[in-house]
């Protein structure tokens, strides 16, 4: 429903304008705006004029106005009847708190269709229908954007409508306190996978010139506004995953998920599996510091021993020892692409489940 507060300001200019003392009253008499003095309302007066069917009507001192909502009383604008304005001010009154609460209104239909779209809760039929008599584009490609910030006093949401929403074909919806969803019409010229970071870049750059921590996730390009919900999920999985593998970056997408993708798939059990083949009774935990730096390093590298034994400033036989250990430790021997590729996943794997069992706690 429209704030009081857009109604006082409407008022207010209205009234500025036409020199008139106004006031707007819920259908009880309630008292929701007013700007000057006005001749005293009876509640039970507006009461009695909210449920007639009649647009206005005229006492000693008042004119009254009825502001409809599909054909409801909404609310009832009140102007003294002797100011000179009086009659074109309560028409221009009714007419802008009306238009207000059909925008109003529309939003929130617009911000409800979306958010039942996202989870996926709408049959097709639907999905086509109320996009129609919503004006949304059916056949228009989209991408979904999910924005965590966690924390934040700052109204994340508003920052974002101020930003998007205003923007042809942007929607912008709350899923909870912490997440936040941007659904963008896809309209460029550049390919997909550029639009797409561009944008992931500005939401990422809105937010953080708001001095607000966040992270940006999303999910590729769909044609159809009914799957739109497939790039929501996809944007989902990109969050989780990224929490993962990827927690120094602040904006992941689905397309770059890479192997991190098939692990987060995986059955807890078939990991456990996975890893007691790989490393037997041992447990990632006996590596100390220094072997897993040596190991990431040279994963970073491309397998390469000099450059790994430079950035590292480590002698090159220094490096071929630390190898030679891990190989006899694990059996595996990192120089081998197969192994380190073994190696590789294994690594994933154990961060995987050591996210898992976090989370259950």
């Amino acid at each position: 429903m429209i704030s009081n507060q857009v109604i006082q300001n409407t008022l207010t200019e209205i009234a500025d304008i036409t020199n008139v003392n106004a006031a707007v009253c819920d259908a009880s008499g309630k008292l929701i705006g007013s700007r000057g003095e006005t001749a005293p309302i009876d509640d039970k007066l507006i009461g009695s004029f909210a449920h007639s069917q009649s647009p206005e009507q005229e006492t000693a001192d008042l004119l009254l106005g009825r502001i409809s909502d599909d054909g409801e009383t909404a609310f009832v604008a009140v102007v003294d009847k002797g100011a000179p304005n009086a009659a074109m001010a309560l028409k221009l009154i009714v007419t802008q708190t009306e238009n207000l609460v059909q925008a109003y209104k529309e939003k929130l239909d617009k911000d409800s269709f979306i958010k039942n779209l996202l989870l996926d809760n709408l049959l097709q039929i639907d999905i086509f229908n109320r996009a129609k008599k919503l004006h949304i584009e059916f056949k228009q490609p989209r991408a979904v954007f999910i924005v965590e910030t966690k924390g934040q006093e700052t109204p994340v949401n508003e920052i974002l409508h101020q930003t998007f929403a205003g923007q042809a074909g942007e929607f912008v919806t709350g899923i909870d306190e912490d997440i936040q969803v941007v659904v963008h019409e896809v309209r460029g010229t550049a390919p997909h996978d550029e639009e797409l970071k561009d944008m992931a870049d500005q939401i990422y750059g809105v937010l953080k010139g708001a001095g607000i921590s966040c992270r940006v996730s999303y999910g590729a390009v769909v044609d159809e506004l009914k799957d739109v919900s497939k790039s929501y999920k996809e944007a989902r999985l990109a969050h989780d995953v990224g929490l993962i593998f990827y927690e120094d970056s602040d904006v992941v997408a689905y397309s770059n998920l890479g192997i991190g993708r098939l692990i987060y798939q995986l059955p807890i059990n078939l990991c456990r599996m996975f890893i007691s083949e790989i490393f037997g009774n041992r447990s990632m935990d006996e590596f100390d510091d220094e072997t897993l730096a040596t190991i990431n390093k040279f994963f970073e590298n491309n397998l390469n021993v000099s450059e790994t034994s430079r950035q590292l400033f480590i002698h090159r036989n220094t490096l071929v020892y630390r190898l030679d250990k891990l190989q006899k430790t694990t059996g595996l021997d990192l120089r081998v692409f197969d192994d380190a590729i073994t190696f590789k996943i294994a690594l994933m794997v154990v961060k995987y489940m050591d996210y898992m069992d976090r989370i259950e706690y």
